[in-house]
């Protein structure tokens, strides 16, 4: 049975085509805020299409724009296709593309960009394991929880090592064809958004009837 994953997260825009074996096909650009121009024509760039019997997409957390862009096209394609269709977490990704390549690591942290100067965080332990809930706070916050030997991982390292230029880092982008690492349980969630964060606009507040004539 091949996957079909779209990876949109962050500023990479990736898909890739999975089944059993391994990865089949995929593709991988740093497109910034280009998801919605080019995420179609590269799932259809892939064999047949990209046509799978199953959609995995990231759910987040990361871009606003992006993730919205990725469930969207995933849930037409699911649609369509009549695919089955579930969610991971970037931050999951990351983490298990990291123990993947790394089989020394035992813990690591997931950090990535989060907007308005935060960052999102989650730390992990090997084989994946996410041994702390993810949370979105300041860089100097972050540094305060993080042990100083841990291994960084993510797009979010630049502004901890504008902090302290000493730590461990990893400047890395998730990349739909490291879903092939995660184990069953952590790409089955549900396909809606995780953003971490309050969106930076809300809605107005509904006007109120008038209930009488001005005097």
């Amino acid at each position: 049975m091949r996957t079909l994953v779209i990876e949109t997260a962050t500023a990479a825009c990736s898909v890739a085509l999975i089944d059993a074996d391994g990865v089949v096909a995929h593709r991988h650009e740093v497109v910034g805020r280009g998801h919605a121009e080019r995420l179609i024509a590269m799932v259809a760039e892939l064999p047949d299409g990209g046509r799978a019997s199953r959609i995995l997409v990231d759910c987040g957390p990361g871009s606003f724009t992006g993730i919205r862009v990725g469930i969207a096209a995933a849930r037409g394609l699911a649609l369509g296709w009549g695919a089955a269709l579930s969610g991971y977490t970037s931050l999951t990704l990351l983490a298990a593309a990291a123990f993947g390549r790394d089989p020394a690591c035992s813990e690591l942290a997931v950090v990535l960009e989060g907007g308005h100067g935060e960052v999102f965080m989650q730390q992990f332990a090997a084989p994946l394991r996410a041994i702390a809930p993810f949370t979105s706070l300041r860089p100097e916050a972050a540094l305060e929880i993080l042990s100083p030997d841990l291994a960084l991982f993510g797009s979010g390292v630049r502004f901890i090592t504008a902090i302290d230029p000493q730590r461990r880092v990893h400047d890395v982008l998730p990349d739909a064809a490291d879903a092939v690492l995660l184990p069953p349980q952590d790409a089955g969630l549900p396909p809606v958004p995780i953003y971490g964060r309050a969106p930076d606009a809300k809605p107005a507040a509904p006007r109120l009837p008038m209930t009488g004539a001005p005097a």
